[in-house]
């Protein structure tokens, strides 16, 4: 496999953020890279005639004849790209200056972890940025350090799910050590922690740095935003922690099934938007919310506020 770092950008919708996307992985200092685009529109949308406007010859474009979802094309971009390092650019997000310098730093400090990854800032819809409570929590779940951190065996897997602080699109695969494995299709709100809770229980290594690179946009179009309203991503949450408690436990880790099995960070979360369904007036929502939390009705899905 040749050497190099690939930004592989998933596609389903809106040519505006993926021109934004597109131009801050070709304005990156560090230029030595590819640029993988790979369209799961479920109609064409004028991706390639976007990308041919660039005339920059690290381009490259993929469309997929059949559409395939989002986790499935996650792993289709994994399938095609042709360099060791691959970061999965999320096409409504951007990369900020210096992302591919840092992601290659630390890359070379340890050539077997599977994966690196960074700090983002959270931009709007309209990319100002903004503050994001749920993010701003999960940064005290980091283990303490001065420079990177090594996250690996039970006390890596303590802390991803104490609060996972590994935002998604920031990490950055070595294909070589990532081997066959991929996102598991049978998510589709939490297979990023599914991934690296798996890597990390099957003995990998994952290094992350607070350092900013990575400005992740949350917007009421968003697969999260979308999935949250519904509880859906609730609903993968709970299961999951359940999942990663067992294969804990089975690991001889204590710690970390404890951790898991008790879900803190889910019901905290679940908290918050009780919190605010009742500020909102909606306090049957509210109470929803509550009981859900404890482990009683699931509560049907929720009009998302206004963007």
């Amino acid at each position: 496999m040749a050497a190099g770092l690939t930004i592989a950008i998933p596609f389903h919708r809106d040519l505006h953020y993926l021109e934004q996307a597109v131009r801050s992985a070709l304005d990156q200092e560090d230029g030595d890279l590819k640029l993988l685009v790979v369209d799961d529109g479920e109609q064409e949308q004028g991706v390639a005639r976007l990308l041919e406007g660039f005339g920059d010859g690290r381009i490259s474009y993929h469309r997929n004849p059949t559409h395939l979802g989002m986790v499935r094309n996650w792993n289709q971009c994994l399938e095609l790209v042709e360099t060791e390092l691959v970061t999965l650019l999320h096409a409504d997000d951007q990369l900020l200056p210096g992302y591919t310098k840092l992601v290659r730093d630390l890359a070379g400090l340890n050539e077997t972890a599977v994966a690196v990854c960074c700090g983002a800032s959270i931009i709007s819809a309209a990319g100002k940025s903004r503050f994001s409570t749920a993010d701003a929590v999960k940064r005290f779940f980091v283990p303490r350090s001065d420079g990177p951190v090594t996250l690996r065996g039970e006390d890596g897997l303590s802390a991803i799910m104490a609060g996972n602080f590994i935002m998604c699109p920031t990490l950055c695969f070595r294909l070589s050590v990532l081997g066959q494995r991929r996102f598991a299709q049978r998510w589709r709100q939490v297979q990023d922690l599914e991934l690296t809770s798996r890597l990390l229980l099957d003995g990998d290594e994952l290094i992350y740095t607070r350092a900013v690179a990575y400005a992740y946009r949350r917007h009421g179009a968003g697969a999260t935003a979308q999935q949250s309203a519904s509880m859906l991503r609730f609903d993968e949450e709970l299961e999951l922690f359940d999942i990663v408690a067992e294969r804990a436990q089975a690991s001889g880790w204590l710690r970390a099934a404890r951790i898991s099995q008790r879900k803190r960070i889910v019901r905290l979360h679940l908290a918050y938007r009780a919190l605010g369904a009742l500020l909102r007036g909606k306090p049957v929502r509210a109470l929803q919310l509550l009981r859900y939390r404890r482990g009683d009705v699931r509560p049907e899905s929720e009009e998302l506020p206004p963007a």
